[in-house]
C-alpha cells in the first residue's frame, strides 16, 4: 500500500474546524457518542466536524467513477438521483447515486451505511448509492466468513486499481493520551482529501498522523474485527489496532459488538468519526463531466438548424 503524506494536503477553508480536544481513555463498553449509525452495531456520535449536508467544499479528483463523474467533493451533500450503470462499465445495469450527505454514516457491522438497507455483513450484489466501492480485506483475514472472500472476488484485491479513487490505502491516527491507533481506510483520493482537515480538526488529541504502507489483509492490520465504524456503503472503514470484535464474523451480522479496550481514546475516536461522516468525499449532482448525451447533442443540432433557417429569413 503506498505512502501517503499528511503535510502536503492542507484542510479545505470551507470547513469549519472542530472545538474540543484532550483525549480519555475509555474503560470498554460501547463508542462514545449517539444515535448517528444504523442500527447494530456501534453508533457514531451525533456532531459533526464538517458541513452536514451541504454541497460547498474543496473539489477532489476521482478516477473510475461511473456515467460520466469525474469527481467529488469534501463535504458534499451527495446526489439523491440514481442512474443505471451502461453498458460497458464495470458493473454495468447495476444502480448507482441516491446517497445524500445524512445517510453516510454504517456502524461496525460490514455492508452498513447503505441507506434504507439494513447491514447484514455483506456487500455482494450491492449497489452503490455513493459511487464508491466497498473495501475489502485481502488474503484469507475472515476466512471463516465468506462474506469477505465474496467481496474480494466481486470488487477486486484492495491493490485494485480500477476501483473508484484508487487502490485501498490507510492513514494511522494516534492518541496523544492514550496511544490508541486508529486508520482510516479507503480509496487513495478519499483518504488524500481527508488528512488535511482530519488533522486539524482533531489535532489536540493527536500526537501524529502516520503514513501507513501496511497492505491490507494477508494477516496484517487492519482486519474486519477491528471495524469501529463503516462510512459511505462501506466504502471507508475506521479502525482500532488491537480492537478483536468477534461479531465481525458472524454470520449475518446480528451478533452485538465486543466492547472497546480499555484505555480507548473516545475523545479522539469521536472527532475522527464525524469530521469523517461529515467530510467523506460524495459525488454530488451535476458533476458530470463526460461526454454528452445522446439527447444534448440532438437538442444542440436542432437549436443550430432552428437558428441558420432563421438567419437566412432575415437575410
Amino acid at each position: 500500500m503506498p505512502t501517503i503524506s499528511a503535510s502536503s494536503h492542507p484542510p479545505s477553508p470551507s470547513i469549519e474546524r472542530r472545538k474540543g480536544g484532550g483525549g480519555h481513555g475509555s474503560s470498554g463498553g460501547s463508542h462514545a457518542g449517539s444515535g448517528r449509525g444504523s442500527s447494530g452495531g456501534h453508533n457514531a456520535p451525533s456532531d459533526s466536524g464538517a458541513p452536514n449536508g451541504k454541497s460547498g467544499g474543496q473539489s477532489v479528483p476521482v478516477e473510475g467513477l461511473p456515467s460520466g463523474k469525474k469527481g467529488a467533493t469534501l463535504g458534499g451533500g451527495g446526489d439523491k438521483h440514481t442512474k443505471v450503470i451502461l453498458k460497458g462499465e464495470p458493473f454495468a445495469g447495476r444502480e448507482v447515486g441516491g446517497g445524500t450527505r445524512p445517510e453516510v454514516f454504517g456502524n461496525s457491522v460490514y455492508g452498513s451505511g447503505y441507506p434504507g438497507v439494513p447491514a447484514t455483513g455483506s456487500v455482494s450484489g450491492r449497489s452503490f448509492p455513493f459511487f464508491f466501492w466497498p473495501v475489502v480485506y485481502g488474503g484469507t483475514t475472515g476466512a471463516s466468513n465468506h462474506n469477505y472472500s465474496d467481496a474480494e472476488n466481486e470488487y477486486g484485491t484492495p491493490s485494485n486499481t480500477t476501483r473508484p479513487g484508487g487502490q485501498l490505502v490507510a492513514a494511522v491516527f494516534k492518541s496523544k493520551s492514550t496511544g490508541s491507533n486508529f486508520r482510516l481506510v479507503a480509496d487513495n483520493s478519499s483518504v488524500t482529501a481527508l488528512l488535511g482537515i482530519l488533522s486539524t480538526n482533531c489535532s489536540s488529541s493527536l500526537d501524529a498522523v502516520v503514513s501507513s504502507s501496511t497492505t491490507v489483509g494477508n494477516g496484517s492490520t487492519p482486519s474486519p474485527e477491528q471495524a469501529v465504524q463503516y462510512f459511505r456503503a462501506s466504502s471507508a472503514v475506521l479502525t482500532l489496532d488491537g480492537y478483536n470484535n468477534s461479531a465481525a464474523l458472524s454470520a449475518g451480522g446480528a451478533a452485538p459488538p465486543s466492547p472497546l479496550p480499555n484505555g480507548t481514546d473516545t475523545q479522539l475516536l469521536g472527532c475522527l468519526n464525524s469530521t469523517i461522516g461529515g467530510a467523506v468525499p460524495l459525488v454530488n449532482k451535476g458533476m458530470d463531466t463526460g461526454p454528452p448525451s445522446l439527447a444534448v447533442l440532438l437538442a444542440g443540432t436542432l437549436l443550430v438548424f432552428v437558428w441558420t433557417r432563421l438567419m437566412r429569413a432575415v437575410c
